[in-house]
This record gives C-alpha cells, sequence and structure tokens, in this order.
C-alpha cells in the first residue's frame, strides 16, 4: 500500500478524533491530565516501547562522570562487603517469583552482558555520557520466572538516607525488559566505583539519574507500590515529591 499525504493526514485525522471522544470524558482527563500520567503517555504513546536511547561514540565519553546521589553508603555492613571486594555480597531476587535467586558478583559478570554508551541525565542539571556494562535484567527475571500478579520491581540499596531508611526505587515491567535496561557492574570499562554505586547498579536508560538505583542489594517482584515506603514507589517520590516516572 502507498502511503500518500492524503491517507496520512486522514489517519491522523482520525486518530485526533478518537482522542478528542476520549479527552472528553471527565475521569480519562482526571487521569492522563495528571503530570505524570500525561508524561509517561506521551513517551509511550509516541515511542515504541523498546525504543532505545540514543548511544554515543567512545569519543564523546565524558573525561569525569561524577556521583549522583549518595557518594559512599559508609555503614558497617557496607564496609564489610567492600573489604572484601564484595566476595560476600549477593544480589537477593525474591517476592513474587517462581525460584528466588543468589547470585554473586562472579556469576553476574560471568552471564551474558551488555555494554552502551549512554548519557546519564541528572535531575540537578548536570550530564555525563559513559560506558556501562552489565547484565540485561531481563535474564535475571527470566531466571527467576515472574509470577502473573507482579507487575513492578523494587530495588533495595545499600544506602542509608538522612532518614535512617535504605533507598528504594521502582521500575514497572515495561522498563525492567526494556533491551538496554541492566544491572551495570563496570563504568568506562572499569569495574564500579564506590561512588558510581559498587558493586552493582540499575541503568534504565530512558529514566533521569534518580532512578538509576545504585549499591543493588535486593530486586522484590510486587504488584502494587501501596506498600513500598510511604506507597509512591521511590525514596525521593516518597520524600521530596519527584514524579515516579521519569521518563526522558
Amino acid at each position: 500500500m502507498i502511503l500518500t499525504r492524503r491517507t496520512l493526514l486522514l489517519g491522523a485525522t482520525a486518530s485526533l478524533a478518537g482522542c478528542d471522544r476520549l479527552a472528553r470524558n471527565e475521569s480519562f482527563r482526571e487521569a492522563l491530565f495528571s503530570a505524570e500520567n500525561f508524561h509517561k503517555w506521551a513517551q509511550r504513546s509516541l515511542m515504541a516501547r523498546d525504543a532505545l536511547a540514543h548511544e554515543f561514540r567512545p569519543d564523546q565519553i565524558s573525561p569525569f562522570f561524577r556521583a549522583n546521589g549518595t557518594a559512599n553508603p559508609n555503614t558497617p555492613d557496607y564496609k564489610m562487603i567492600w573489604r572484601s571486594g564484595f566476595a560476600d555480597w549477593r544480589l537477593r531476587v525474591d517476592g513474587l517469583v517462581a525460584r528466588r535467586l543468589s547470585i554473586s558478583l562472579p556469576q553476574l559478570r560471568s552471564l551474558p552482558h551488555r555494554e552502551q554508551i549512554t548519557r546519564h541525565d541528572c535531575v540537578e542539571g548536570w550530564s555525563a555520557i559513559g560506558k556501562w556494562r552489565g547484565v540485561p535484567l531481563k535474564t535475571i527475571l527470566d531466571g527467576a520466572g515472574l509470577r502473573d500478579r507482579a507487575r513492578h520491581l523494587v530495588f533495595h540499596c545499600a544506602d542509608m538516607m538522612g532518614s535512617g531508611q535504605p533507598y528504594y526505587e521502582s521500575i514497572d515491567l515495561t522498563d525492567a525488559f526494556h533491551p538496554q535496561t541492566i544491572l551495570a557492574f563496570a563504568l568506562n570499562d572499569r569495574p564500579l566505583s564506590v561512588a558510581n554505586g559498587a558493586p552493582l547498579r540499575l541503568r534504565v536508560e530512558r529514566q533521569l539519574g534518580y532512578k538509576q538505583a545504585k549499591y543493588l542489594m535486593r530486586i522484590e517482584a510486587v504488584e502494587s507500590l501501596s506498600s513500598v515506603g510511604r506507597g509512591k514507589g521511590g525514596y525521593w517520590e516518597d520524600h521530596a515529591g519527584y514524579d515516579w516516572y521519569a521518563g526522558i
């Protein structure tokens, strides 16, 4: 079929008419046009769900990749696993899964991995380009076997916040299975430094920096975010009013 300009215009008109009918529905307007929901709807409606974030050339890598958020958890538990070279560290995967997992750092490094050079955009206004190496999150989830009721993943971290509560973040399964969503153990061809989240951090490349949870300890599959923290799905969402969906 040849797509003429007239065909495209007619299709666009039909789509806009459908949107207009929905927009007249009060419940639809309330759900859609909250800032966060509109942001999520716009990104996922206008782009394919597996559309890739832009990847850069090696010569475009930033000379320095500053730390976002905590630069060192500095807790007794973290110091213990750091001093052992993370030999005693394990990533736990549990919640609504068929098989609970406990994965060591050497085991993660032995799995098929992905490398990607992407830009980190921080909510504070700075950006940096880095080369990440890690295991696709999909690989881990396939190994654990998500149960049908699972809708979100919660990432529990080793860093303690000012409230005395460990850092936590969450994403939905669309982002979890995105091809660029990885559990990264290396930055710019070196093992992660403490400042950048050693031994393991999340990279979900179509989201802002605060979604890139560092110092990962546990991944929990859940049906609802209502019982996570104060119910908004992440530490900064609960304590500073950040949007849960931070797509870029």
